[in-house]
C-alpha cells in the first residue's frame, strides 16, 4: 500500500509538471470548478455562462472581450469519456422556451468543454497569431462538496457536532432523542441501524428545506447507484467511553471510516484535485430568510468545507494537492435580482463577512479568492411603489406558484453585517425587529437580440475573476 500510494504521488506531480509543459508550449486549459450549496443555482450558472461567452454583446466587465482580442467561442467534445456532458442545450432550452422554466437541479458530476479563440497581448503580439484556450467547466453537487469537511474527522467528533446541530432543527430533536436512547453498546442490529439512518436521511432532507447548510453526509441527500448499501448505513450516535467489537456504535464508525475512503476520497483524488479555479454558489438570501441560525450554520459550513485549503490540516488532502491547488476562489451571493440593485453592496457586504474565515483559510494557502453577489440569469426587472408615506424599492416579476406578476419588497438589508452575523453567532431564534422575506420567481420570457446571451447580473465580473487572467 506504501509503494502503491508513493507511486500514485510520483504519477500525479509527473501529471501536474506535464500538464503545466503542454499549457506553456500548446494550447493553456482551465479547469473551472462549480459547486453551490442547496439550490444555489449551480445549472443556471453554467448555462448563462457558456451562452454568454458563446455571444458576448453583455459581458461588457470581462477584459479581453472589451478589447476585441475573443475572436470566437465553440463548444467541443469534453476531454473525460467517462463523465457525462452537461446538457447545455436543453438547459438553455428550458431557460429560453416561449414558455420558459428553470432546469432541473444537480444530482451527479458533469462536464463541458468551451474554447476560446483568443488574440494575445503584450509586445510581440504583433508577431502572434490567435491561440486557443480551453475552458472545462466541471458541475458538481453542492452537497458532495460537504463531504470535504469529513476526511479530517473522527466519528466521534462528527456525531457529535451533528447531533448538536439537529438539536436546533427541524426534525432533529426526534433524531437526537432518538439517537441518545439507543443501547448503542449492544451488538449490531441491522434493522436498528437502518432505522437510525433513515430518521436521520428524513431530518436531513427537512432541514435543507428550511434552509440550512450542513446536511451531511452530502451521499445521503444524493445516493444515487449507493441507495441502501452498507457504506450509507449509518448515523451519528452519541459518543461513548468504551464500547464492545461488533455493537452497533463501532460498527457506525466502521461504516464512517468506509464512507470516507470508498466514496469522499475517490471523488476528491479523481477530479478536485485537478481543479484550477472554483466557485461557489451560496443562496446567501434563503439562508437569512430562514433565520439567525440557518445563517450561522451556513457560515461554518463555508468554513468547514474549505479546510483543504490550510496546509497540515489533513494528509490526505496535503497527498492530493501535492503541486497543484486551486488558484482562485469565487463565493457567490446568487438571486441578487431579488433584490433593487440600491441594496446590491450590502449583500455582497454579508457575502463577505460570511466567508471571512473560509476566505482567510484560502488565502493562506495561496489562493486568489474573492466574494460578490450576482444573478446568472436575471428574472426580474426593478419598480419604485409608495406604500405607507415611503418610497420602496420593489423588484417585479412572474412568481413561479402562480405564474402572476407581483412586485415585491423583501425588506433592507442591514448596512452593517454584524447586524446579521451577531445574532447568528449567539444564537438567536430569530431577527430583531425585522423579516427577509424570499419570493421565487420564475424565469422571464427573453427577446435576444443577435450577439447577447441571456441577461444577467455581474456574471462578467465574475468571468473575469475567474479566467479573465488566462485571456
Amino acid at each position: 500500500m506504501v509503494i502503491g500510494a508513493i507511486a500514485e504521488s510520483v504519477s500525479r506531480s509527473v501529471g501536474n509538471v506535464t500538464d503545466t509543459l503542454s499549457e506553456t508550449f500548446m494550447e493553456p486549459t482551465i479547469r473551472l470548478g462549480v459547486t453551490g450549496l442547496a439550490r444555489a443555482g449551480k445549472t443556471v450558472f453554467i448555462t448563462s455562462l457558456v451562452a454568454n461567452l458563446l455571444d458576448r454583446g453583455r459581458m461588457s466587465q470581462l477584459v479581453a472581450q472589451s478589447e476585441g482580442r475573443i475572436l470566437s467561442a465553440y463548444l467541443q467534445p469534453q476531454p473525460d469519456d467517462t463523465i457525462p456532458r452537461f446538457d447545455y442545450e436543453n438547459h438553455l432550452g428550458d431557460l429560453t422556451s416561449r414558455t420558459p422554466s428553470w432546469p432541473d437541479s444537480t444530482r451527479s458530476i458533469s462536464e463541458l468543454r468551451l474554447s476560446l479563440k483568443v488574440q494575445p497581448t503584450g509586445m510581440l503580439s504583433g508577431f502572434q497569431g490567435p491561440r486557443t484556450v480551453h475552458l472545462d467547466i466541471v458541475d458538481y453537487p453542492g452537497e458532495w462538496l460537504l463531504d470535504l469537511s469529513l476526511l479530517d474527522k473522527s466519528y466521534a467528533d462528527w456525531s457529535s457536532e451533528m447531533l448538536t446541530r439537529m438539536a436546533h432543527r427541524p426534525d432533529g430533536p426526534a433524531y437526537v432523542d432518538m439517537a441518545r436512547n439507543e443501547p448503542s453498546t449492544d451488538n449490531l442490529d441491522e434493522s436498528r441501524a437502518r432505522a437510525l439512518t433513515e430518521t436521520y436521511t428524513a431530518a436531513l432532507h427537512v432541514a435543507r428545506n428550511a434552509g440550512f447548510s450542513d446536511c451531511s453526509p452530502g451521499r445521503f441527500l444524493l445516493p444515487g447507484e449507493l441507495a441502501g448499501s452498507p457504506v450509507l448505513t449509518f448515523a451519528p450516535l452519541p459518543p461513548k467511553g468504551t464500547v464492545p467489537r461488533k455493537s452497533l456504535w463501532r460498527e457506525m464508525e466502521r461504516r464512517f471510516e468506509a464512507y470516507k475512503s470508498r466514496v469522499v476520497k475517490p471523488f476528491f483524488r479523481d477530479h478536485f484535485s485537478r481543479i484550477d479555479r472554483q466557485v461557489v454558489l451560496v443562496d446567501a438570501l434563503g439562508a437569512i430568510h430562514a433565520g439567525p441560525r440557518a445563517v450561522e450554520d451556513l457560515r461554518q459550513t463555508m468554513a468547514d468545507i474549505l479546510t483543504a485549503y490550510r496546509p497540515g490540516a489533513n494528509a490526505f488532502l496535503t497527498n492530493l494537492l501535492l503541486g497543484k491547488r486551486v488558484e482562485k476562489i469565487l463565493f457567490a451571493a446568487t438571486k441578487a435580482d431579488h433584490l433593487h440593485h440600491s441594496q446590491h453592496p450590502r449583500l455582497t457586504g454579508i457575502m463577505e463577512a460570511m466567508t471571512r474565515e473560509a476566505r482567510d483559510r484560502a488565502r493562506f494557502a495561496g489562493a486568489e479568492t474573492q466574494a460578490l453577489s450576482l444573478a446568472s440569469l436575471r428574472a426580474t426587472t426593478e419598480q419604485t411603489i409608495s406604500h405607507g408615506g415611503r418610497d420602496l424599492d420593489c423588484v417585479r416579476g412572474t412568481l413561479l406558484k402562480t405564474g402572476k406578476q407581483a412586485a415585491f419588497f423583501p425588506g433592507e438589508l442591514p448596512q452593517d453585517p454584524t447586524h446579521l452575523l451577531g445574532p447568528a453567532r449567539d444564537g438567536a431564534e430569530a431577527w430583531l425587529g425585522q423579516d427577509y422575506e424570499v419570493m421565487n420567481f420564475a424565469p422571464a420570457l427573453l427577446t435576444l437580440k443577435p450577439g447577447e446571451g441571456p441577461p444577467h447580473i455581474r456574471l462578467d465580473r465574475a468571468a473575469q475573476f475567474l479566467i479573465g487572467d488566462k485571456l
